[in-house]
């Protein structure tokens, strides 16, 4: 009987350790943004206020240590990605686009503008020229710049005001050469039209 009874708890115990093996990983905390110093200068050539029309329009990035950094704060910088954010503006009311302090979970910065290695040493500033891409939609953005360490993982950033966001009208879906061709195609069916029913209309009269 105490046999049995071993044998019983040992078949539980082993179930029990199998479904713990079954469980999914807890997921790894993201980097929080608070966590992070606001150790770059970032600046856009987009004034506040200015429309850049996407596939279009370009904007020039640049990105450099802080000022009111000490000198090597950025030795361990390796990489910079830098990305474009929904204004405020442009988040009210819709939760696919609200930031989070988890940047695992952020959806305001959505759009990747670059990613590049560091080139801040000694004081030069990083830059890129960036055309607004196509499948941007219309709304106002402000740029922020992360910079990552050996691994990949954000160790500092900085952003434009998102109070001096800049405007991108987005593309509506019908470009502009489908809009002549559509014109030409109705003028010429109009024509046919006409010509056909005059043609039409003397047949009858023979």
């Amino acid at each position: 009987m105490a046999r049995h009874q071993r044998v019983q708890a040992l078949s539980v115990l082993a179930v029990l350790l199998f479904a713990a093996a079954c469980l999914p990983a807890p997921a790894a905390a993201g980097v929080h943004l608070s966590t992070l110093p606001k150790a770059l200068a970032v600046t856009a050539s987009a004034k506040p206020g200015q429309v850049l029309h996407a596939g279009v329009d370009s904007v020039t990035v640049t990105w450099s240590l802080n000022s009111t950094e000490p000198a090597g704060a950025d030795a361990a910088y390796k990489n910079v990605k830098v990305k474009l954010c929904y204004a405020p503006v442009s988040q009210k009311d819709r939760g696919w686009r609200k930031s989070n302090d988890d940047l695992s979970k952020d959806k305001a910065c959505q759009f990747k503008v670059t990613q590049q290695a560091y080139a801040a040493a000694g004081g030069s500033p990083g830059s890129f020229r960036y055309v607004v891409a196509r499948d941007v939609p219309s709304g106002s953005y402000h740029v922020r710049a992360y910079a990552t360490d050996a691994s990949g993982t954000e160790v500092a950033y900085g952003q434009t005001s998102p109070a001096a966001a800049f405007d991108v009208a987005g593309i509506t879906g019908i470009h502009a050469s489908l809009k002549v061709a559509a014109g030409v195609f109705s003028a010429f069916s109009v024509a046919a039209l006409a010509f056909f029913f005059v043609v039409e209309n003397r047949k009858k009269n023979k």
